[in-house]
């Protein structure tokens, strides 16, 4: 390891080896793909870079060598099709290794990377096409997506060329009643076939106005010279979806790359020769924040799994398998892992573990703690923002805290009128912009009102709650959206669902806020119960008891609902939202206690 971080950052530390200051030094033609990933090739070729597989048996072990090369050769063969400087390119690609050499070459190109989930239908992706002006969409051939791109295609008179990747299984093959997967009968190379440095890009696929990204990119050349780009042209670009309205379009510059350091380094705490494992797919800005910019910024090797469906079983099975050291997945994942004989899996290999996307309930901190000997370091940002507010490596974490404002920016929690609040008193959590802050987002693009509104007066205004202790600690409240204004009280959802966590009852709840006729909203516990438990009147007024007991009465739910699962994105984040339209759509529920 040579250390290349450090030429784009400066660190100090206290005499107890805890960050203390954190400064971006952007060059301003930095360039990660040439300034991160070809640079390392060309000084440490063999060194890994990421470790693939799928569950069709499918492994390769790119190296930063084979990262430039690919990088190299996808740059060419996207050239060839028309993409170029300043070009928005949607990409959708579930978690194919084809990921990262597109990404990679999107920014050798100096064009716009902008990553969409594969769960997009006909309105969603006609909006976003169009929103953004988007040119070229590369995309999986799982799934439906290329039927809904097509379903559109006449719509977008901006799309130019639509190229398709062969997914090669990504964990859809289907299995027999014996549980051995059926590989199709289409004479295709699938599964262990295309193992190894051969069966890269080996899988062809035909499909009528799309060209083949894997064949175009195999005999693409390798050859490719930098192109001039500017660190502060538009790199990234995420469509971040609120509680009402169309998503917003969140524009990065190549300074979120190297922000992302302090993510990787000082968070995930990736070692240059361990393996780090975010379950992340690439739709969502969880996947650069765990899988590329800052781990490889620290020479650092991501192991990717490329799977559709979680089971917590075959998640664990693969620490020992892989040699993986580092983890880092939503509550929800670590909840699902709970409910399966973590002592019956090696896990020695793993030596550190975080959590983002959620609130960490204390239960959970606990059973991890108890059960494989590790702290959980939680950390708290956004699509908008690198990591800003976390535990630290080093430090002490309080089980339920986010930890503390990370050095490379100045956090407050404010009131209303922007005054700052006072030690236990909730607000909202800004961060100063007042100087360009690095990593976060240059604005939303193309709708100067929003931008506005959340970067104002010096601010951003991150719309979510929180408040901070004696010691410095913040503590999550929830979105603006999400706290439960009832009888003139405000009710953070997290406190509720973590004392509802601790009932033996409870594998998984969500609490949220439906429209009540006297106080303007009422608590409700949407409720996944544990195995040997069901639903009934008996044990609704046990659970609102427990709630009453731990914590301020007025907070307990007043109705609560049984369900089979609750509803949650691709990377098992709890969508509350949806809870909530579905209810403010109906008529107020009958039941009130």
């Amino acid at each position: 390891m040579r250390d290349i971080n450090l030429r784009f950052v400066e660190e100090t530390y206290d005499e107890e080896g805890l960050l203390v200051d954190f400064v971006v030094k952007c060059p301003a033609n930095f360039n990660f793909g040439y300034d991160v990933v070809d640079d390392i090739a060309e000084n440490d070729p063999d060194r890994r870079a990421m470790v693939w597989c799928n569950p069709e048996g499918e492994e390769h072990v790119f190296t930063f060598a084979d990262m430039k090369r690919w990088s190299d050769k996808t740059a060419n063969f996207l050239a060839e099709a028309g993409i170029g400087r300043g070009d928005m390119v949607m990409v959708i690609l579930r978690r194919h290794y084809q990921f990262w050499f597109v990404a990679t070459a999107l920014a050798k190109l100096g064009a716009v990377m902008v990553p969409a989930t594969f769960m997009l239908k006909e309105h969603d992706l006609e909006y976003r096409l169009n929103g953004a002006s988007i040119k070229a969409i590369i995309a999986t051939s799982l799934g439906d997506i290329a039927d809904v791109v097509d379903n559109v295609d006449a719509a977008c008179p901006t799309l130019e060329a639509k190229i398709l990747v062969n997914g090669a299984g990504g964990g859809l093959t289907p299995e027999d009643a014996d549980g051995n997967l059926v590989f199709p009968d289409d004479g295709l190379p699938l599964g262990a076939a295309l193992s190894g440095p051969d069966g890269i890009c080996a899988a062809p696929v035909e499909r009528a106005g799309w060209l083949d990204f894997n064949t175009g990119v195999r005999t693409a050349s390798a050859d490719f010279a930098r192109v001039p780009t500017l660190a502060s042209d538009p790199m990234l670009m995420y469509f971040s979806s609120g509680t009402s309205g169309n998503p917003k379009m969140v524009l990065h510059d190549s300074e979120y790359a190297i922000a992302h350091l302090v993510t990787a380094k000082h968070w995930h705490n990736v070692q240059p020769d361990g393996l780090h494992f975010t379950i992340a797919d690439t739709g969502w800005g969880k996947a650069v924040w765990g899988k590329y910019y800052g781990q490889w910024l620290m020479e650092a090797c991501v192991f990717t799994y490329d799977f559709d469906r979680f089971h917590p079983a075959e998640i664990l099975s693969l620490i020992s398998k892989y040699g993986i050291t580092t983890l880092c997945c939503p509550p929800t994942m670590y909840r699902m892992m709970m409910a399966e004989d973590v002592d019956a899996f090696d896990l020695s290999t793993l030596v550190y573990s975080t959590t983002a996307g959620e609130a960490l309930n204390p239960d959970l901190f606990d059973f991890w703690k108890e059960h494989t000997g590790l702290t959980i370091y939680e950390g708290f940002g956004q699509t908008e923002t690198p990591l800003t507010i976390a535990n630290l490596t080093g430090s002490v974490p309080r089980p339920g805290s986010m930890g503390k404002p990370v050095p490379l920016y100045n956090v407050e929690i404010q009131r209303e009128d922007g005054t700052r609040c006072d030690t236990g008193e909730t607000g909202e959590v800004c961060i100063d912009i007042h100087q360009k802050a690095p990593g976060i987002m240059l604005e939303y693009y193309r709708d100067a009102e929003k931008t506005e509104a959340a970067m104002c007066d010096g601010w951003y205004h991150t719309g979510d709650t929180a408040w901070c202790d004696e010691d410095g600690y913040f503590w999550y409240v929830g979105r603006n959206d999400d706290v439960i204004k009832s009888s003139g009280y405000r009710i953070g959802p997290f406190e509720i669902e973590s004392v509802l966590l601790e009932h033996e009852a409870v594998r998984e709840c969500a609490v949220t806020g439906v429209p009540d006729p006297t106080r303007g909203k009422a608590v409700k516990a949407t409720v996944v119960l544990a195995e040997g438990f069901s639903g009934s009147s008996e044990l609704t007024r046990e659970l609102q008891a427990w709630v009453k007991h731990r914590t301020a009465p007025y907070k307990y739910p007043r109705i609560v609902e049984y369900v089979d699962a609750l509803p949650k994105t691709v990377n098992g984040k709890i969508r509350r939202a949806a809870i909530r339209q579905e209810d403010e759509a109906a008529k107020t529920p009958e039941g009130l206690v």
